[in-house]
């Protein structure tokens, strides 16, 4: 593609704004209208609102279409990562009207789908890429108002009455003032506070928000405070309900900035765009004239970049990580008002985000566990980071679509979350419980006694929406209870059927699990069979967490080869140790000096970076690959955060470690 080429759009969902963005590219220099998408292709009026395109049925029909280049997703909030990503694997450029998701981490799917496809993704802020916005940039940079101290921004307007049945008020549409247009002024406010340290954007460390839900569930007027790490403090708000003054305000120690209506710039079609900079009594008017269209700006920086070959808006448009960064603040701020639409439930959300049912894959291998019936996948995943269903949902699907079938979960993960919302995942995928190989885990410390197994597994079973575990581990060991209270208290619940494959303990010592088998065969009880300690190419030196042990030593590896107890390894990677977090020069993460560093240890690691270089993999992959590769079970534990990082764990899964190899990265 030349720097000529004219980049042809097709537009899905014809409503108000995807007209306000055909004439964006009617006065573009670099796009031209082809055709609409509509599952209405018969309504009267239609193609008056889209001079000059073609009318297509159905949104499939346009992603199949050979003369479209660039896709502008206009949907409803609710279906902008759903045809985002099927546009992308359609192998389409998308530009995606904001917020370009309902949350951070869908975001981030539909970037890593981008990035593997190699095609253009961005979200239509439009203000960010017109010359005002670059003007004001300039000013806070010049600090012709001192030390930027506090930024205060709302985006608010009043519909007059409640309309169930409107986007904006509708809870199935994601409806609200935070997603619809509260991204202005949390966008304008990080990319202030990014420009006064030379960045395209700064995160706040904290986000703090209040709001009024009404009656059909959304928020009809919010604030936020955001506190930034350069000690910036802003103010936003946004509503549906009331009318705001919709006035950008940089207030530094020397004077301020105020723009009316800054995400509007000189006008939709043009004009005169004005900054005050105001010191003291005095008032100076900074004028930025511009008789190009408002959206046409957006327009011609999405095409730009296409035709340059690049995958994101350049600076000061929206990147990747800044938009992801944007999603991640308004979902700090629906959090701290307790606003989860219904469509993120597991009520609602049954499919995967591309609205397809989830169905088991093949793509991990599986792998024969003594004492459990059904295979299981070569890795275990645990997911006790993710906030809310619809973020775990996202790696509990591409997990499962890839061929994994085991999970960790545990009685005191997220208070009890994590087991609530494999509950729901799996209940709502409707996936037969006989393929799934489900961890559980209880009576962890404080409450390590033996009269917790029964009383925590009823409250587990009950969040797990399922009457069994296949693995049950003790989480932590008490040493003062003599061990054969644990044996008889885990037995029972294998003959009440509720543990239907092996227990064991995880964090447990040799010598505890060698007594406990011993117990269990002296009294005819069903024995302890696994373990869940600590396993990796880097030995854990201190332990993470109170009451962890590592089984990575020489002494244990012996004794799980002669044992072939299988152990589900947590902390399996390192912990980062094998990232470039670490290293002998980089003293500032006090986990990993603490845990990893030592002379074996970066030998260790030294020889993994040389491993991956040989095999064009990273040391993290040689790392998971070390584990996997033992002459005994072990079955790694992998806490991945989004759908890439899962992939890129996964992908160590073709690297087959030969003995030698093995002896040599443990030096």
């Amino acid at each position: 593609m030349t720097t000529e080429t004219s980049i042809r759009w097709g537009i899905i969902g014809p409503g108000r704004i995807a007209q306000t963005f055909a004439e964006g590219v009617a006065h573009s220099r670099s796009g031209k209208l082809v055709a609409i998408a509509s599952r209405n292709p018969d309504k009267p009026g239609l193609g008056d609102n889209f001079p000059g395109a073609r009318i297509v049925n159905g949104y499939e029909a346009l992603l199949a279409d050979k003369e479209i280049d660039a896709i502008y997703i206009a949907t409803p909030h609710t279906g902008h990562a759903e045809w985002a990503i099927k546009a992308i694997r359609a192998g389409k450029h998308v530009l995606v009207e904001k917020p370009i998701a309902l949350s951070a981490y869908d975001a981030e799917a539909i970037y890593y789908e981008a990035k593997k496809a190699g095609v253009f993704a961005g979200e239509a802020f439009m203000y960010r890429v017109h010359p005002q916005t670059a003007k004001l940039i300039e000013l806070v940079k010049s600090g012709v108002i001192g030390e930027i101290r506090i930024i205060r921004s709302s985006f608010g307007f009043n519909m007059g009455t409640v309309k169930p049945e409107h986007r904006l008020f509708a809870n199935d549409t994601a409806g609200g003032g935070i997603l619809d247009v509260g991204g202005y002024p949390v966008s304008m406010a990080r990319l202030i506070a990014g420009a006064v340290e030379g960045k395209p954007f700064l995160d706040p460390e904290k986000v703090s928000g209040v709001a009024h839900l009404g009656q059909t569930g959304v928020d009809e007027w919010a604030s936020a405070v955001l506190k930034f790490p350069n000690n910036i403090i802003a103010e936003v708000s946004c509503s549906i309900m009331a009318n705001q003054d919709n006035t950008l305000r940089i207030i530094g120690s020397d004077g301020r900035l105020e723009v009316k209506d800054f995400w509007f710039a000189s006008g939709h079609k043009g004009g005169i765009g004005r900054i005050e900079l105001i010191k003291g009594a005095e008032t100076q008017v900074i004028e930025v004239k511009e008789d190009r269209w408002l959206y046409s700006f957006e327009v011609d920086a999405a095409g730009d970049a296409i035709r340059a070959g690049q995958t994101e808006f350049a600076y000061p448009g929206i990147n990747w990580a800044d938009s992801i960064g944007n999603l991640r603040a308004l979902d700090q701020w629906r959090a701290t008002i307790g606003l989860e639409y219904e469509v993120e439930k597991a009520t609602r959300r049954t499919t995967n985000i591309v609205g397809a049912p989830v169905t088991m894959g093949n793509s991990i291998p599986k792998r024969s566990i003594p004492g459990i019936a059904k295979p299981a996948s070569l890795v275990t995943l645990g997911f006790e980071f993710f906030p809310n269903f619809a973020a775990a949902s996202l790696t509990l699907d591409a997990f499962y679509e890839a061929g994994g079938n085991a999970f960790d979960t545990a009685y005191v993960y997220g208070g009890g979350k994590t087991e609530s919302i494999f509950g729901d995942w799996h209940t709502s995928r409707k996936v037969p419980r006989e393929e799934i190989v489900l961890i559980g885990k209880g009576a962890h410390s404080p409450l390590c006694y033996p009269d917790m197994i029964t009383k925590q597994l009823d409250q587990s079973l009950n969040r797990l929406k399922t009457d069994y575990v296949d693995i049950y581990f003790m989480h932590r060991d008490n040493t003062a209870i003599p061990v054969g209270e644990f044996v008889d208290a885990m037995d029972a619940e294998v003959r009440a059927g509720r543990i239907r494959g092996i227990f064991g303990g995880s964090n447990w010592t040799r010598a505890r699990f060698d007594e406990a088998i011993a117990y269990a065969e002296k009294n005819g009880k069903a024995a302890p069979a696994a373990l869940s300690n600590n396993f990796s190419l880097a030995e854990m030196l201190d332990p993470i967490w109170a009451g962890c042990i590592a089984a990575s030593d020489e002494e244990w590896k012996t004794w799980l080869n002669a044992k072939q107890i299988p152990n589900f390894a947590w902390s399996s990677q390192g912990r980062g140790f094998f990232t470039d977090r670490a290293g002998r020069d980089k003293r500032s993460d006090e986990e990993l000096v603490r845990v990893w560093y030592s002379d074996r240890n970066f030998g260790r690691r030294d020889r993994a970076i040389e491993l991956a270089q040989k095999l064009g993999r990273n040391p993290i992959h040689i790392a998971l690959a070390y584990v996997v590769a033992q002459p005994f079970p072990v079955i790694p534990l992998i806490g991945p955060r989004t759908i890439a990082e899962l992939e890129d764990s996964l992908s160590a899964l073709d690297i087959k470690l030969t003995p030698e190899q093995v002896k040599w990265l443990e030096g």
